[in-house]
């Protein structure tokens, strides 16, 4: 992996930390690495009300775009677990990610066993986008 990667996929695993995952107990972490410089965390939020959970990936990009980010403002994120696979990102936050991310912009996944880097473009090919409905 790219010693770029090291720090953010580290402060990724710190964020996980953080995650409520009462039900699941599968906890995940985000990050994102602003082009300014800014690290941006996030985590996994459960409810007993399933569908109001939100994913580490969201949380960290909605935090982002509070703060005033957009999408040329992010270098890249990172997105870990404690699973045994890669935490790819479910079908709700590939939707937001490619709304709200440069389609190239990397996206590193992680699980301390593995490690992948891929981008929106390859997670969701043939997207939906604000150019469907314009």
């Amino acid at each position: 992996m790219k010693e770029e990667y090291k720090d953010l996929i580290e402060r990724a695993f710190s964020a996980m930390a953080h995650a409520y995952a009462p039900y699941s107990k599968y906890h995940v972490g985000a990050c994102i690495k602003t082009k300014d410089g800014n690290f941006i965390p996030g985590v996994n939020i459960e409810n007993a009300s399933y569908g109001l959970t939100n994913c580490a990936e969201r949380s960290a990009v909605f935090a982002a775009y509070s703060l005033g980010y957009r999408k040329e403002d992010i270098e890249m994120i990172a997105i870990v677990s404690d699973g045994e696979k890669l935490a790819a990102p479910c079908g709700a936050c590939r939707q937001v990610l490619v709304e709200l991310l440069d389609e190239d912009t990397p996206i590193i996944l992680s699980n301390h066993k593995e490690e992948k880097v891929t981008n929106i473009k390859e997670l969701l090919p043939m997207s939906f986008t604000s150019e469907d409905v314009l």
